[in-house]
């Protein structure tokens, strides 16, 4: 009886085994598969006029200067605007309320607005922004969107980083005599800030990574503009361009330059949080 037991035992932890390594393959052959195959369409059509141009009716060149700066603007843009609040909406939730009904309450909004449709975020920040206060369509009214859309990921990766700080250095720097504005900035944060920066790198992904959200808000012009007269201007950002060009114009050779490059910007920023995570955490344990 207890052979028959094992037996069955041993086949079922098997079978699973084996499930989960067929999982475990065809995820990594998929995500194989789709950067080679974007990799392979796009590289060859990636260049230094591509890349240094504008785009020209008159001269026939196609070029994402512009777009490649317009990301670059909506990013900076939207940074500013969504850290301060995110880090300072996590500290308060953290280290100030006392109301713990309350932070439940905003850490489940929280929690629910990651999870809308960036889409909808859109089409909200349309409404918002330029029907009910009058803004035109531009990069700001983009990047005031992708504030909103990005500030639960910023508060609340900062909420954890700054729950992973021990109650003991909060309580050895009061007994200390330090008041508690000055514990949370010369003890908590520096113990916390690798998961603050990890979260800001992981938030850019995510804004270079958008479109729909920006197809309402930021318009699809191809100006090459500065970064103040471009935030007031509409403007395309690299996904955005990418949309434009693979489903209005055909240009599937652009597309997949576009998409090449977003891949590899992609993959940059996941290595560059993984790294500055490392150098936190060694230079904690130091």
């Amino acid at each position: 009886m207890k052979s028959s037991i094992s037996k069955k035992r041993k086949s079922y932890i098997l079978t699973m085994r084996i499930l989960m390594w067929l999982c475990v393959g065809i995820t990594v052959a998929l995500a194989a598969f789709l950067i080679i195959y974007v990799l392979a369409k796009g590289i060859p059509n990636i260049s230094w006029e591509l890349l240094s141009t504008s785009p020209s009716r008159l001269n026939g060149t196609v070029g994402i200067l512009p777009d490649i700066l317009n990301t670059l603007y909506i990013v900076l843009a939207t940074l500013v605007i969504v850290v301060p609040l995110g880090v300072g909406a996590a500290i308060y939730l953290t280290e100030y309320a006392k109301n713990k009904r309350l932070v439940s309450i905003i850490e489940y909004t929280a929690e629910t607005l990651s999870g809308i449709p960036s889409i909808i975020y859109g089409l909200v920040g349309m409404l918002f922004f330029c029907e009910v206060l009058g803004f035109q369509t531009s990069l700001l009214v983009g990047a005031l969107t992708l504030a909103v859309m990005n500030l639960p990921t910023i508060m609340r990766t900062t909420q954890e980083s700054l729950k992973t700080v021990p109650v003991s250095y909060r309580e050895g720097a009061f007994g200390l005599g330090a008041g508690k504005w000055r514990v949370v900035r010369t003890v908590v944060l520096p113990n916390c800030v690798d998961g603050v920066i990890t979260g800001c790198i992981l938030t850019v992904g995510r804004i270079l990574g958008e479109s729909a959200a920006l197809l309402f808000t930021a318009g699809f012009a191809h100006a090459l503009n500065g970064i103040i007269s471009g935030l007031m201007s509409p403007g395309a950002t690299l996904t955005v361009a990418l949309y434009v060009y693979a489903k209005e114009q055909g240009e599937f050779g652009i597309a997949f330059a576009i998409a090449a490059i977003l891949l590899i910007l992609t993959v940059i920023i996941n290595l560059c949080a993984s790294l500055v995570g490392r150098f936190f955490a060694k230079r904690r344990n130091v």
